[in-house]
């Protein structure tokens, strides 16, 4: 009877340590623990084209993560999205004429904007928005332009 005692609290730990392991890679592919947002400035841009950005996605420069997506709206002037990115304070020294484009990581993975510096002296600053934007491709659109110039052809 003991041993049996004994058995069930260890299959008991094994399955809290199991769940527990599940949490922390849940924690993991969310990128939750990734970045904090203190000390942190914020940047605007404008996209004819989203795709699947979603609140939270990666803002990356040369591969580093340099901030998160904080929040995406739409415009009803303009008739664009407008992303509002919080960007690490350790990262403050892009240039105002950097480039902000939406790719995806990997055939099917999630979407990121990725900020390429320019080459001007001066800075984005804290509320400043990007001017040089290029839209997520969707691959919907790619593959219907590509069906219309066969059957036009």
């Amino acid at each position: 009877m003991k041993q049996t005692r004994t058995m069930e609290l260890m299959v008991g730990a094994f399955i809290a340590a199991g769940i527990a392991g599940l949490f922390v890679l849940a924690m993991q592919v969310s990128n939750l623990s990734s970045f904090s947002p203190a000390g942190t400035y914020r940047l605007t841009a404008h996209f004819d084209n989203i795709g699947g950005l979603k609140e939270r996605s990666p803002v990356m420069a040369g591969g580093v993560l340099v901030g998160r997506v904080a929040s995406i709206d739409y415009d009803n002037r303009s008739y664009q999205a407008v992303v509002v990115m919080e960007m690490d304070s350790a990262y403050d020294q892009f240039p105002d004429d950097s480039v902000a484009s939406i790719y995806t990581a990997g055939l099917l993975g999630e979407q990121y904007v990725a900020l390429d510096p320019g080459g001007s002296e001066d800075l984005l600053a804290d509320g400043s928005e990007i001017e040089f934007t290029t839209s997520a491709l969707v691959l919907e659109k790619l593959v219907g332009k590509f069906l219309l110039n066969k059957a036009g052809e």
